[in-house]
């Protein structure tokens, strides 16, 4: 009775599918056909209007399939739009002409998506304020789970808590409906006593527009072996959440905040708001302000990140006083205007930083007996507390786009530092000689994929003009970020014999490879030991995509 009741209750609640057809410059296309398929291969066929408008009313639930074509454009093929009982789902189709196809370049995923932040929407193709609209806007994505599996040897020396020397990461996706995704991403290392591992669950959802929200739920858990702390693990939680929003064809608000609550030689706990607001002045032109209290995600630079680029890292960057937990406290303002001519970018920022309780990062052979050093027993690291950094700043970035597989940025940065100012203090007391100096950054970074050898690459080099403890520009997230000194991260494709349905690759990260910007200092038990902005390492692995 049921089964026989289900498609009568159905066609009492149908479903419409509508939505614009335009090409990639937002110009609409009149007289478009529209083939919308049901999973009975039952086909609907409807044109569009003169302003690109199509709608489809009447069409029972299902799963559907819809070609758009149109004169002098390549055919548009979406696959499994979801429709549900009583709903008005939106999808907007954007048709490409082979020379559009062309100029594409070959498909990446996000992890080397290479594009600026801040690539601009036509004004044509942005939607009606959501919330005014009474229909669903759906983006149309990939139902499939997607799945990576990556086994990594070499620890990231980020001082404590960084992770152990060999791990493994795995990352589950999956597609619901038509714009929401679920994800499942972690990382479990091994070592003596308890390793460092991580836990991410992700919801998101996106608009067509690709303005949209998201929330996170973050365990990490990380126990050292020295006994001199008692054998404490650290372990926090973090719940984070965002949503984008468009105000208007012009205006975009994008906010957040992550809520993180730390257990470690005591509780504490860290509440992250984040936020800005662009304003488009023009197809090309974006002035925006924005707002951040964390550090930003490297995971565009560190393929081994299983972190989706859309939350925070919730890695919290502690020290010891007096075997007392510091959590480090961060501000950042910043108002940039950012500009595209053709295949060149580039991209103007003041900002103003404060930075409390900086965890500086150590190299060296230490112990906590005296309370005011953590060490990291993977890498060799350690982390030590250093003075306030409240500093103002400016950056000029240039991008460079020579092809589809060939990008460069030339990224420059005046701002203020932290700096120990008598190298060779002991290390309990070199915190008073710890002050805040002005430098200058001047980093390049090539990036690119070479088609035969379906080979990855990223090679940057960071200069600073003296020696400093800290990045000038910590909160550089534009694309011409890069680590301090001299970086190379490969990612080559390995072939998998016709037999494993996956993508095989190996993998490399090479960090700080010369070794630069060490600052000596002497170490409680009188050896030297040294301050530096970015320790040296080296890791591995091989990563497998499903």
């Amino acid at each position: 009775m049921v089964a026989l009741s289900l498609p009568a209750w159905a066609g009492q609640h149908p479903v419409a599918l509508s939505g614009y057809v335009r090409d990639v410059s937002g110009t609409p296309q009149m007289g478009a056909v529209v083939q919308i398929v049901n999973s009975a291969q039952r086909t609907l066929t409807v044109f569009t209007d003169g302003a690109g408008y199509y709608s489809a009313t009447g069409l029972l639930p299902g799963i559907y399939s819809m070609k758009v074509t149109a004169p002098s454009f390549l055919p548009a093929l979406l696959e499994k739009i979801g429709l549900r009982p009583g709903t008005t789902v939106r999808v907007n189709v954007t048709l490409n002409t082979l020379l559009d196809a062309m100029s594409l370049g070959p498909l990446r995923g996000t992890a080397d998506d290479d594009d600026w932040k801040w690539t601009l929407r036509s004004v044509a193709n942005r939607p009606v304020l959501r919330v005014l609209s009474p229909a669903t806007v759906a983006e149309q994505q990939s139902h499939d789970l997607k799945a990576t599996l990556s086994m990594v040897a070499g620890s990231a020396a980020n001082g404590y808590g960084s992770g152990s020397e060999m791990s493994t990461g795995f990352s589950l996706e999956r597609g619901i409906y038509a714009a929401d995704r679920i994800g499942l991403s972690g990382s479990l290392g091994y070592g003596d006593g308890v390793p460092g591992a991580f836990l991410r669950g992700l919801y998101s959802h996106t608009e067509p527009d690709g303005l949209g929200r998201s929330m996170s739920l973050t365990v990490r858990r990380f126990a050292p072996s020295d006994p001199n702390i008692h054998n404490a693990s650290l372990q926090s939680v973090a719940l984070n959440a965002g949503d984008d929003v468009a105000i208007n064809s012009a205006v975009e608000l994008k906010f957040g905040s992550e809520l993180e609550s730390i257990q470690f030689l005591g509780h504490a706990s860290a509440f992250r708001p984040y936020g800005s607001l662009n304003l488009h002045l023009s197809p090309n032109t974006i002035l925006e302000y924005g707002y951040s209290s964390t550090l930003p995600s490297d995971s565009a630079a560190n393929i081994f990140d299983t972190t989706p680029a859309e939350a925070n890292q919730s890695d919290p960057r502690v020290s010891l006083n007096n075997f007392a937990t510091q959590v480090e406290s961060s501000h950042h303002e910043e108002i940039s205007v950012s500009h595209r001519i053709g295949n060149n970018s580039m991209q103007l920022a003041a900002f103003n930083d404060r930075i409390d309780n900086t965890a500086l990062l150590g190299v060296g052979e230490v112990t906590a007996a005296e309370g005011f050093l953590l060490p990291d027993v993977y890498s060799g690291t350690f982390t030590y507390s250093g003075d306030t950094l409240d500093t103002p700043g400016v950056r000029l970035v240039l991008e460079r786009k020579f092809c589809s597989d060939l990008t460069a940025t030339l990224d420059y940065g005046y701002g203020g530092v932290l700096n120990l100012t008598q190298p060779g203090a002991e290390l309990r007391d070199a915190q008073q000689w710890i002050n805040t100096e002005r430098r200058h950054a001047v980093a390049a970074k090539l990036s690119g994929h070479i088609p035969g050898t379906h080979t990855h690459w990223v090679a940057s080099y960071r200069w600073v003009d003296g020696s400093a403890l800290t990045p000038v520009d910590m909160f550089d997230a534009s694309p011409g970020r890069a680590d301090p000194y001299l970086n190379l991260v490969i990612r080559q494709q390995l072939p998998t014999f016709g037999f494993l349905p996956s993508h095989l690759e190996a993998v490399i990260d090479l960090r700080n490879l010369l070794a630069q910007g060490y600052v000596p200092v002497l170490g409680p038990d009188g050896q030297t030991v040294y301050l530096v902005q970015a320790a040296r390492s080296v890791r591995g692995g091989v990563a497998i995509t499903f």
